[in-house]
């Protein structure tokens, strides 16, 4: 167990939980850049109970309802449920109705025996909507006998197990849960006796199943249903009967909020909102974790409420959804949509979490669609268990609107998860396309890394986790035309590759099952075999990603999911949407010279029993199937690189599902796998749209390219097999993408954008035919001319008249062309160009980027000034095949010493092309040339002094006495530096590996110091036109705050910036550095110098604007393809548009994988900057509540017209104070001071955290709403949050211990 819990045997009035959570080795990644602790050691907490019992015994007619409102919120509830929330009672009163007109069905039975026959979570589950029915409208007494029989019943049984399942504690948890919430809603409706009973039901199950806990998988699991499921049981039935004076409960309590906010944590890991067992269970999974996270803060004060994972929780809802609302993404063990809610998690989170009407339209939207019955409703078991908690957290003020861009395709990135999808949220209609694609990592890429890595000692490798409803379905795809399902996942059933849409091969020498066949690793039973050998490596891995207009291009790599034995190299999967109704899939597979695998088999699944695969021949060259709905053909064909298509069985299979049995039918096409590299093509297309030819045109070593002509238009598609070689396929694309598409109208470079074919081309050959046909009508028209006047005299033609009409007719001809070409072109023929003449720019662009066959690959500089936070964008670059990421100065990658030496803040000299092009400054060049061009040679070169070696030789000579002795006199200063030095060494070495790895990697150096910023003009004439400049801004206010306040002491003491600000400026250093004078920019900063002025936030604020004012200056003489200008606000608020602006700018796509890296750095909390602290959109604007107002003025004044040009705004501060006696009791005073108001900008945030001296928070203020939120809810429409309860001794103790927790 996590947990070691002590109590005493006798009384029971005093114990103690320890808990000891110690963290191991930190990420050498993204997860904890500082090293600092997640969860340090604790001690021990000592919770009492000290209310009087006179108090308790007046609270006793109060006890109940608790859980989730209180007695005084009764009468409200009544008033809604005829009024705002009506929509949602009607549906309670329709599944009561239900209930009651089929009584035998739904009333647990008489015998105990029979209860516990089969699985038997329907009881529990429908419990909590009747009662809460009862309450509502108590003059319903049918319903109320229905349930005090119904409850009657449940107290009688001797345990609410399943004999079937003896291990499973899932439905007694359901049970526990609905049967405790039953007991809070009706308390006040039951006698005594009653009371009692069913009181003693539900400690004796809490207790139970506490027990249970300590030694069961999920006791020690963690993002797993039945984890959260039987956690929140026990928490809920500890909370119900903890106001019955059961000391127990507080141990119950407190095992459960641990468990969960270690759960919570976790989840925040996952960027993208997703859960790793799919849409089915994960909304199984978000029932209880919703319900946590409401109970937490209700009743012991912890707010969860802002965890990244329920912010970006919506969209696992909304962008897995097909076209019609009734059908989601079928990943893992799945039915075809959900089995809990989704409903009332959704209006969880726009109540609590997103507040913009988005999850209320959601909600709104499918229980509009949900289809009523057949293979798509709801189960019996399943389709109330979440009315009433919708009911209570439903927020009528929030108006239903749906996400920003609804009705529009578009493509939705789930980087964790590692699942794209695309028209996702629409309505069915034609042309209304979804596709789906998945290629991840077990657990996801959180759970992965966490397992590997090791970050945590409380987390055991895989024993912490359970991915048993995943699937062996690394690149797998669904694809649906028209909101037509066409090829779709064979849902919940055994764990085989075949049911899946991926590859399998033959023969394998590892098959388990299906021999000799083998398909992805942990399958062959009936849950993934994740802890067999090798599984927990299993992993796929998100290549590309991107879309434009109605194409998609996206492509996965999932080698590491098959057996090492297999001996493959590569498999690679790549799909791309050619319009709303084309798809092309094509699989490349390469293996070793001693694979044993001969032969390639794909799978394609259908469950819609009344639309079947028939097969089908394409143009009688290519093998296929069709798919007839009414009268409306679905078609596939198939083919390999040699042309070849074999045939195909249609074949259909039955599996176990849940509790059935479920119908599949599925294509299986088998190629011959003969060489080391194998290619497949499939084309499927829906029924309004023509396809006539598809061939190879080429297959090389780096890529492919196929013809495929779709309405009479051939298009071109060329994809890159060789993935990992950004150089490779720069050669084979023209750029650093993955892929593209050409025709006779435009170029889509996937990542990059559609281009344009310019029509002038075309239309120069119009012209040119047009000219040509003229020329040759007039010089004819001369020729007969001139025969006649040759003939004149026999034919008696007049001499005059002929050269009239023959002079006439070619001028009238040469006037109709000059006419033609002057109204459809600016050029003549010869190609001068006429006066006047405007050339469209757009037209121009495209122009030019046509002409552009082959775009540069970039050599990335990024300049800032320091403590402006550029060294986020490592996470862009890190751990990327494209790039190689290098942070200059280091301990061993450092500017070579010359006759000057670099400023590490700023200086005020400019470098400009001039002085590299007369030669100046050789070494620097010379040192560029080396770092850039000759990555690899340079790090060879760079020798290394390892202080581990150096260590182990010293400790040979000296005793163990003496060893002691030079321990204690090493100071702890002198230990860092070690530490940090070998850390060097090793990012060294490890950078070495790197490029060996990938040689044509592109170099990204970020140049720490201020002084390179002004010198990008240098740096462009040493590097070439490769150079990729990215320049990285931060608000001034910000700035200056981290230099002045964020620490003790301040970076402006502890880096001795009065120092470097004087240097600027000392005669010797200019004249070395600066070929002229110091930039005129800085001059109002050397009066300041000059007149000794001390204020540091004046000083501070000049140097921040004349660096930024300089450097804007110079970057102007750059071109915009050559210079980016990024703000450091933009990357935290807006990750994933910031980094595709960026990599845009570059020319090279963005990986999801680097996408996830920075989405995780700038919203988690668990990464942190060097004297920032922990990176989030809310702490980047701690400024706005810590720092003096008066500084703020000052900077606003001093810089306020450049901050305007760069998008920062006055902002309204709220600045908060208090005095010492004021924070004893509690109090805090928020005073607003006005000013002009900022675009977006936060405002004074809840905080938990005590105040260090001198500094003020404002624990309580107001929360800022999110961008696009509604206003704040009114109070007589709030979900009810107030806990009532005068006597909280014991749940304010455990409120310390979760903080300390965090």
């Amino acid at each position: 167990m996590l947990w070691t819990v002590v109590w005493r045997a006798i009384g029971w009035p005093t114990f103690v939980a320890s808990l000891f959570l110690a963290v191991g080795p930190t990420f050498s990644g993204v997860f904890n850049a500082s090293g600092k602790d997640i969860f340090s050691d604790f001690g021990l907490f000592q919770l009492t109970e000290n209310s009087p019992g006179e108090l308790r015994k007046l609270q006793a007619s109060n006890l109940h309802p608790n859980l989730y409102f209180n007695k005084d919120d009764i009468p409200l509830l009544r008033q809604r449920s005829t009024t705002t929330h009506s929509h949602i009672f009607k549906a309670i009163r329709t599944a009561v109705l239900t209930m009651l007109s089929t009584g035998p069905l739904y009333m647990p039975p008489t015998k105990h025996d029979e209860f516990t026959s089969k699985w038997n979570e329907i009881y529990g589950n429908n419990l909590p909507p009747l009662a809460l029915y009862c309450l509502l409208y108590p003059e319903d007494t049918a319903a109320m006998h229905f349930l005090i029989k119904f409850m009657d019943r449940m107290s009688e049984y001797p345990d609410w197990k399943v004999t079937s399942a003896p291990n499973d504690e899932v439905p007694m948890a359901h049970s526990l849960t609905g049967f405790a919430t039953a007991f809070d809603f009706i308390h006040s409706l039951l006698n005594q006796r009653r009371r009692d009973l069913y009181l003693k039901k539900i400690c004796a199950a809490t207790r139970e199943l506490y027990e249970t806990s300590k030694y069961r998988g999920w006791g020690k699991q963690f993002l797993q249903n039945h984890q959260t499921t039987n956690i929140v049981a026990i928490l809920t039935g500890a909370i119900v009967v903890g106001a019955h004076d059961i000391t127990e409960s507080m141990v119950w309590k407190q095992v459960s909020v641990n468990y969960m906010e270690k759960t919570m944590f976790l989840l925040n890991h996952v960027v993208d909102g997703s859960l790793d067992e799919g849409v089915a269970y994960g909304s199984y999974t978000a029932k209880s974790i919703t319900q946590y996270v409401f109970l937490a803060q209700r009743h012991f004060k912890v707010d969860n409420t802002q965890n990244n994972w329920l912010r970006t929780h919506f969209w696992f809802y909304y962008a897995t959804l097909l076209p019609g609302f009734q059908r989601t993404v079928g990943i893992g063990d799945s039915n075809y949509n959900w089995f809990y809610g989704p409903e009332s998690q959704l209006v969880f989170l726009d109540s609590f979490v997103i507040k913009n009407g988005s999850g209320n339209w959601l909600a709104q939207q499918i229980r509009k669609h949900r289809p009523k019955d057949g293979p798509m409703g709801q189960s019996l078991a399943q389709r109330w268990t979440t009315l009433h908690t919708e009911f209570i957290w439903y927020n009528a003020d929030l108006t239903p609107q749906p996400p920003y861009g609804y009705n529009k395709a578009k493509m939705h990135i789930f980087s964790n998860w590692g699942v794209v999808t695309y028209g996702a949220g629409l309505s069915v209609a034609q042309g209304n396309t979804f596709v789906s694609f998945k290629s991840g990592k077990l657990g996801g890429r959180a759970v992965f890394d966490i397992v590997h890595a090791k970050p945590y000692s409380w987390v055991d490798g895989w024993n912490s986790f359970n991915p048993g409803h995943e699937h062996p379905d690394q690149n797998s795809f669904t694809f649906a035309p028209n909101g037509q399902v066409f090829v779709s996942e064979a849902l919940y059933g055994p764990k085989y590759s075949f049911l899946n849409n991926v590859l399998v091969f033959s023969p394998s020498p590892t098959s388990q099952c299906n021999v000799p066949w083998e398909g992805q690793l942990g399958e062959c039973a009936k849950w993934l075999r994740w802890t067999d050998e090798g599984v927990g490596d299993s992993a796929g891995e998100l290549i590309a990603a991107s879309a434009h207009g109605d194409s998609m291009f996206v492509s996965g790599e999932a080698a590491a999911a098959y057996s090492s034995a297999m001996r493959l190299k590569s498999v690679y999967r790549a799909l791309l949407l050619l319009n709303s109704q084309t798809l092309l899939v094509v699989d490349h597979v390469e293996k070793r010279d001693d694979s044993p695998v001969n032969m390639v088999s794909a799978f394609f699944h259908n469950l819609d029993i009344d639309f079947k695969y028939v097969p089908h021949s394409f143009t009688d060259r290519y093998n296929g199937a069709l798919m007839d709905v009414w009268d409306a053909h679905y078609k596939m064909f198939w083919f390999d690189s040699q042309g070849h298509s074999p045939d195909t069985q249609i074949q259909e299979a039955e599996q176990e599902a849940e509790f059935k049995k479920r119908w599949t039918q599925f294509i299986n096409v088998t190629f011959p796998f003969t060489d080391s590299v194998s290619r497949m093509a499939y084309v499927m297309h829906g029924p309004y749209v023509k396809v006539s030819d598809c061939r190879f045109v080429e297959s090389s070593k780096n890529g492919l390219k196929l013809s495929l002509v779709i309405n009479n238009t051939e298009k071109i598609i060329s994809i890159v097999t060789n993935h990992k070689d950004i150089g490779a396929r720069s050669s084979y694309l023209g750029f650093g993408g993955y892929a593209k598409v050409e025709d006779r109208h435009q170029i889509v470079r996937f990542g990059l954008g559609t281009q344009l074919v310019p029509k002038q081309t075309k239309l120069h050959n119009h012209l040119f035919d047009f000219g040509v046909t003229v020329n040759v009508a007039a010089g004819v028209t001369l020729c007969v001319a001139i025969v006649f006047l040759t003939l004149q005299r026999k034919f008696y033609v007049c001499f005059s008249r002929l050269m009239r009409y023959a002079l006439l007719s070619v001028l009238m001809l040469w006037i109709t062309e000059l006419l033609f070409v002057s109204n459809s072109c600016d050029q003549l023929l010869c190609g001068v160009k006429w006066r006047g003449s405007a050339t469209d720019p757009e037209l121009s662009k495209q122009m030019t980027l046509h002409d552009q066959h082959q775009l540069l690959l970039p050599t990335v500089v990024i300049t800032t000034l320091p403590g402006s936070g550029s060294d986020i964008l490592k996470h862009l670059f890190y751990n990327n095949t494209d790039f190689v990421y290098l942070r200059i100065p280091t301990e061993h990658l450092d500017i070579p010493e010359t006759e000057f030496e670099f400023d590490s803040l700023v200086d005020a000299c400019e470098w400009t092309r001039s002085e590299a092009q007369y030669g100046r400054f050789k070494m620097i060049q010379g040192w560029l040339h080396s770092l850039v061009h000759n990555t690899h040679l340079f790090l060879q070169n760079i020798p290394l002094h390892d202080t581990s070696h150096m260590k182990s030789s010293q400790r040979v000579s000296f005793s163990q006495d003496k060893r002691k002795r030079l321990r204690r006199r090493e100071s702890r200063a002198e230990m860092k530096g070690r530490v940090q030095v070998d850390r060097d060494v090793e990012y060294v070495r490890e950078l070495r590996r790197h490029t060996a790895d990938y040689p044509d990697a592109r170099v990204v150096l970020n140049l720490c110091s201020g002084s390179w910023a002004l010198k990008l003009p240098f740096l462009q004439e040493v590097i070439g036109p490769s150079l990729r400049a990215i320049y990285v801004v931060r608000d001034p206010r910000a700035w200056v705050y981290l230099m002045l306040y964020n620490s003790k002491p301040s970076l402006y003491s502890l880096k001795n910036i009065p120092q470097h600000l004087s240097l600027i400026f000392k005669q010797d250093t200019v004249s070395d550095r600066c070929p002229v004078a110091f930039a005129a920019e800085f001059r109002t900063l050397w009066h300041l110098l000059s007149r000794s002025e001390t204020n540091p936030v004046l000083l501070l604020a000049h140097l921040w604007l004349a660096h930024t004012t300089a450097v804007l200056r110079v970057t102007s003489t750059l071109s915009e393809e050559s210079y980016l200008q990024v703000r450091f606000e933009d990357v935290v608020n807006y990750p994933q548009d910031t980094a595709e602006k960026i990599h845009s700018f570059l020319g090279v796509p963005v990986s999801p994988l680097a996408l996830n890296q920075l989405m995780f750095t700038t919203s988690t909390n668990l990464y942190n900057l060097m004297y920032e602290g922990d990176i989030s959109p809310a702490n980047i604007n701690i400024w706005r509540r810590n720092m003096p107002r008066r500084d703020i003025r000052l900077i606003e004044n001093t810089c306020g017209f450049l901050m305007r040009q760069l998008g920062y705004h006055r902002s309204e501060v709220t600045h908060c104070y208090f005095s010492t006696a004021a924070w004893t009791k509690k109090s805090l005073t928020c005073k607003k001071l006005a000013a002009a108001p900022s675009a977006g900008s936060g405002e004074c945030l809840q905080a938990r955290a005590a105040p260090s001296a001198g500094s003020g928070e404002c624990l309580q203020a107001r929360a800022a709403p999110s961008a696009g939120s509604e206003s704040s809810p009114g109070a007589e429409n709030k979900p009810f949050l107030t806990h009532h309860r005068e006597d909280r001794a014991m749940e304010a103790d455990l409120t310390a211990v979760v903080r300390q927790i965090r």
